[in-house]
């Protein structure tokens, strides 16, 4: 029996498929994140095992998948790719596999138009892009090490940053400050940033602070609408830098977008979005992504396996009846 695994293996989590030629969900797991530039390789691969187990267990299937479509967080360097194929294919999840960034999951999950670019901005950011002729780009996504600016935990840094000097008279005043006070519950910035060096407050919770950004910039708040308008910027700079490299400038294109930061739909924030990237790119068109990533992992799958339409149909529907019940099953 030919069988599809898709893995969709991010800094928060991971999510495992297994998928039938027709674009049945056979089964489904969810676990921890596998990145192995925050976790390390070994423990990376341990839960991606662990979660392969998992849902063909669910699917009921003892024979090894076909074709196993691996997308990682962290998968950004020609070096780091080899290191991650050769683990998945001594791992044995598949007869054949395929590893790439996780992006090009998230890239294939909001479009079918062979010219589009993806920009993600979740905990940080990160770009790829595709063309009809086969050619792709991509970038380093290290954060301040390679240009990278915005993503939850720098808007949320800059944020607790931008408070604090507010607070001792080096920058001017901000709404921000109570606000992000108010957040953690403690009297004043003060002691949040206290807690965050004392350990007392995880600092991954910073990133818990860029909806509180929007919501302070949508109350007129200057400093905080400034850093909106600039992760706008961000992610049009990097969206124009990718299909300027793939020359299609003047050409039709999908820009996908995708990550909790995005999937915010801040009114002002795609404001600036749309406003500049018709400017750099007039015949671009703009995807958001709600859909798991996982979605793409499977769709790049059955695109290797020559499935057809109605398969794709279905697996779009299947993937998004189990992301509703698990979002049903969050809010209960």
């Amino acid at each position: 029996m030919t069988t599809l695994l898709a893995i969709d293996g991010g800094n928060s989590k991971t999510e495992v498929l297994v998928v039938d030629p027709a674009g049945a969900v056979l089964g489904h797991a969810r676990g921890a994140g596998s990145n192995h530039q925050a976790a390390g390789l070994d423990i990376a691969m341990s839960r991606l095992d662990g979660l392969v187990r998992l849902a063909r267990d669910r699917a009921g299937i003892t024979e090894r998948p076909t074709l196993a479509t691996v997308f990682l967080a962290g998968a950004d360097y020609p070096a780091e790719l080899a290191v991650l194929a050769e683990a998945v294919a001594g791992a044995g999840f598949a007869d054949e596999s395929v590893v790439d960034n996780d992006v090009f999951a998230l890239l294939r999950a909001g479009t079918d138009a062979p010219d589009a670019v993806a920009v993600v901005c979740g905990a940080g950011t990160n770009c790829v892009g595709r063309a009809a002729d086969g050619r792709t780009v991509r970038f380093p996504a290290l954060g301040e090490l390679s240009g990278d600016w915005g993503g939850g935990q720098h808007l949320g840094a800059l944020a607790l940053w931008h408070s604090a000097r507010a607070q001792d008279g080096r920058g001017p005043g901000t709404a921000l400050a109570a606000a992000i006070a108010g957040h953690f519950g403690l009297p004043g910035i003060a002691e949040v940033s206290a807690a965050v060096h004392f350990g007392e407050l995880a600092r991954e919770r910073i990133g818990e602070l860029a909806p509180v950004v929007f919501r302070v910039a949508a109350e007129g708040d200057e400093v905080a609408g400034a850093l909106v308008v600039r992760q706008g910027e961000e992610v049009v700079a990097m969206a124009g830098a990718a299909i300027s490299r793939l020359g299609l400038l003047d050409s039709p294109v999908t820009v996908v977008l995708g990550g909790g930061v995005l999937r915010s739909r801040d009114p002002a924030l795609f404001g600036v979005i749309t406003e500049r990237l018709s400017a750099v790119a007039p015949l671009a068109e703009i995807a958001l992504v709600t859909d798991p990533p996982v979605l793409g992992a499977a769709l790049l799958g059955l695109d290797a396996l020559g499935a057809d339409l109605p398969a794709h149909q279905r697996l779009r529907r299947e993937v998004r009846a189990i992301a509703w019940e698990a979002t049903s099953r969050s809010a209960r």
